[in-house]
Order: C-alpha cells, then sequence, then structure tokens
C-alpha cells in the first residue's frame, strides 16, 4: 500500500456549524450551500466534512461515543489496486465490510476493518476525479471504529 493521504474526512455532528468554522479560518469550497459533503483543497490534499452519522454507516461502524469520526484516504489508479490492497489487509487479519464491487455512482469500492481498531477502505471518489485529469481513481480510508465489544 502507498504510504500517503490524500483525503481527511471529518465526521461533523453540524455540517453547517463545522462549514462556518473551516470557512471562517478562510478556508475556501466548491461546495453548494445544500450539498451534503464539503471539499477544502489543503496543499496535495483534500479535507472533507461529512455527517458524523452517514460517515460511520458508510464505514461500517457504529458510534457509540468510541469511534474519532475521521477517516484518512489513500487514492488509488484502478479497481485491481484496490483488490490487491483488499486482499493484503485480509491476509493481514482484516475483517471485510464490503467486498471489492462496482458502485451505484460507477466506481469501485471496498471497506474492510483492521482488528480491533481502524477501518479502510477502497472506493472511487468520482467529485474528485475532475480535479486529477478526469481518471477514475479509487480510495482506501482508514477511520478508528467504536470500542471493541467483549463477547
Amino acid at each position: 500500500m502507498k504510504q500517503r493521504v490524500g483525503l481527511i474526512t471529518l465526521g461533523a455532528a453540524d455540517l453547517g456549524r463545522a462549514r462556518r468554522f473551516y470557512e471562517a479560518l478562510g478556508w475556501r469550497t466548491g461546495a453548494g450551500p445544500d450539498d451534503d459533503v464539503v471539499f477544502f483543497q489543503a496543499g496535495d490534499m483534500i479535507v472533507a466534512l461529512w455527517d458524523r452519522a452517514r460517515l460511520a454507516e458508510d464505514s461500517c461502524v457504529e458510534d457509540g461515543g468510541g469511534w474519532g469520526g475521521i477517516t484518512l484516504s489513500l487514492n488509488l489508479g484502478s479497481p485491481e489496486e484496490v483488490d490487491t490492497v483488499t486482499e493484503e489487509a485480509r491476509a493481514a487479519g482484516a475483517t471485510i465490510g464490503r467486498e471489492p464491487a462496482e458502485t451505484f455512482w460507477g466506481g469501485y469500492s471496498a471497506l474492510f476493518l483492521r482488528p480491533r481498531r481502524p477501518s479502510l477502505g477502497g472506493r472511487p471518489q468520482p467529485a474528485l476525479d475532475d480535479r486529477r485529469g478526469g481518471r477514475r481513481t479509487a480510495r482506501l480510508k482508514w477511520t478508528t471504529p467504536g470500542a471493541p465489544t467483549s463477547t
């Protein structure tokens, strides 16, 4: 897996308030006022704000207060790379939340949880692809799941 971060997504309990905060700091976005995700270009990276509950659901975690509400993403160049990294994660002991597959938005996605801690997922980010020469990329994301439960 490439050792870099391309996108950080912050789960916000109040998306409008979080957006206003970053804009008050001078950050600029092209997102519309009613968009459900807000992207900020931050050098070579992108910082996104998204509804915390939707981020948790998308990340295959339960937000019982122990989850950090943050994902780190790595853009990849092809579905084959997503497949490869998913298999590497499986071999390392990850739980696969979603097997690699085509998505309803025309991309390719997988999601996996690292044992007892962060989750990783690979999926394309079409809204970002247009800014990167129209390439159809995929991303890996890390997130911290809720506190482990004992069995």
